[in-house]
């Protein structure tokens, strides 16, 4: 199992849990069962070309997908993601 931080942009679609628990090996998996629990979520997070949207980061144990393996990124048992939505100020 993986734990997922959700936003709180984000808790309407997950029944407003701030985390969840679900079993997935890659990013773009967890993103995928997401939906399958959480319907309407899926397109929050990635948009219709498959890539994720750009106002969110997503972590794999603290470290930033982007840096990693992008969506392809393998997730173990046990790993936490987490879903952050971008701040830009000035």
């Amino acid at each position: 199992m993986v734990k997922i931080l959700i936003p709180t942009t984000l808790q309407k679609h997950t029944n407003n849990q701030p985390t969840v628990e679900l079993q997935a090996s890659t990013v773009s998996e967890l993103i995928d069962v997401l939906e399958k629990s959480y319907p309407g979520i899926k397109n929050r997070i990635r948009k219709e070309s498959g890539e994720i949207n750009r106002y969110l980061n997503i972590y794999v144990k603290e470290e930033d997908i982007r840096f990693l393996q992008g969506a392809e990124t393998v997730l173990n048992e046990g790993d936490e993601v987490s879903i952050v939505p971008a701040v830009a100020g000035g």
